[in-house]
């Protein structure tokens, strides 16, 4: 076991590198993102309407999370499957769940005043990276069975 941890260490340094990159993220996001509904969900936003927001800045705030937490689950990615293949495919994915996120979310906001369920849910997907936990599996399970 302790040679499978000295063949693997490049991958552990990595994992663990972006595990820290994605804590600090998720601590410093108050500082770092223009992002109203951090405090609205944490509230009964069931019963309130949506906070006033300044859309470009909300937009691009979203968009940089998204893009820094991509980032970090990409090289992750890479780090640990060392295929060009599922790193192209996967920044492929991240880039369509960008734009069909980004354009739910402004569709949810503007036109569905009574959405804030929806709306809490595709922020999640924009701010956080659920997209790297349900990857990570998958590419782990298909190589294991191309090997049989």
């Amino acid at each position: 076991m302790l040679n499978k941890l000295k063949e693997n260490k490049f991958k552990i340094f990595t994992a663990i590198v972006v595990v820290i990159g994605l804590a600090l993220i998720r601590t410093f996001e108050k500082k770092l993102f223009y992002d109203p509904f951090l405090v609205y969900f944490n509230a009964d936003f069931q019963s309130i309407p949506y906070p006033p927001v300044e859309n470009l800045k909300l937009f691009a705030g979203l968009f940089f999370r998204y893009s820094l937490n991509s980032a970090l689950c990409l090289w992750l990615i890479y780090a640990l499957f060392e295929d060009r293949d599922i790193f192209k495919f996967s920044l492929l994915v991240y880039s369509v769940f960008l734009v069909i996120f980004l354009i739910a979310f402004y569709i949810i906001l503007e036109c569905f005043p009574d959405g804030s369920w929806l709306l809490f849910y595709v922020r999640r997907f924009l701010i956080q990276p659920i997209l790297a936990l349900l990857f990570i599996p998958g590419f782990y399970y298909q190589l294991q069975k191309t090997k049989k």
